[in-house]
């Protein structure tokens, strides 16, 4: 593939990855195009970093998420350390490689897994997760491929960032909605003004340690509220 042909396709991924509505189309989009454009990669995974840990979001076959869960178990392996450690890791030989004793001959031996890049994603300093390529020869990726698989993570990354500030709003949004709702209805069963509407559903959240959308979403839900109340 020549640099006009890679650029061309890349740029197709890039609007793709864009036009995703969610961060599940998004990410799949993502590892489809990495097995696609990249030359010699086998599979293809992407890594998400969450309040309690790290998960495998999309893959390109269910032998890279046995290659992310024997990191996971293990804790150790590039995806992990292109997270915690350095933006791009490139390795030419997973079994020979000192830094990952355990994982990497296994990963040779029971997969047939050889050479890997992981590229962190990220934006304006936030860590989103890991874009994460293998091969099942040995030296398989050029210095070429590298700057390639830079480059269409660098898109991901955009592309990624913005479906999920696309549904934090999507939340806050419903979240406003429910919380309004619930307040006309105990304005209204209770001849409340909408400020003592407001207290009661933070008293109630408060007392039971539950979230206040999830006590206004039951009231609009079932019309009642927690317990006790």
């Amino acid at each position: 593939m020549n640099r006009y042909q890679f650029n061309r396709l890349l740029a197709e991924a890039a609007r793709a990855m864009a036009d995703e509505p969610g961060t599940q189309l998004t990410l799949e989009r993502a590892v489809l195009m990495a097995t696609d454009i990249i030359e010699n990669c086998d599979l293809a995974g992407v890594s998400l970093v969450h309040r309690s840990g790290i998960d495998t979001h999309a893959a390109s076959h269910k032998t890279l998420r046995q290659i992310d869960e024997l990191q996971f178990e293990l804790n150790e392996g590039p995806c992990l350390d292109a997270l915690n450690q350095t933006d791009v890791l490139s390795v030419t030989n997973l079994a020979a490689d000192p830094r990952w004793p355990n994982w990497g001959p296994r990963i040779a031996a029971e997969l047939d897994i050889h050479s890997s890049m992981s590229f962190r994603l990220f934006t304006s300093g936030e860590n989103l997760g890991a874009l994460n390529l293998y091969a099942t020869k040995i030296d398989a990726f050029s210095h070429e491929d590298l700057l390639d698989g830079l480059a269409l993570a660098a898109h991901a990354a955009v592309a990624l960032a913005g479906t999920i500030e696309e549904e934090q709003l999507h939340r806050a949004l419903d979240t406003r909605r429910m919380i309004g709702e619930a307040t006309g209805i105990l304005r209204e069963r209770f001849g409340l003004t909408t400020d003592q509407a407001w207290d009661v559903l933070r008293r109630i959240s408060s007392q039971h340690n539950i979230k206040l959308h999830r006590v206004a979403q039951q009231l609009v839900d079932v019309g009642t509220l927690p317990d006790n109340a």
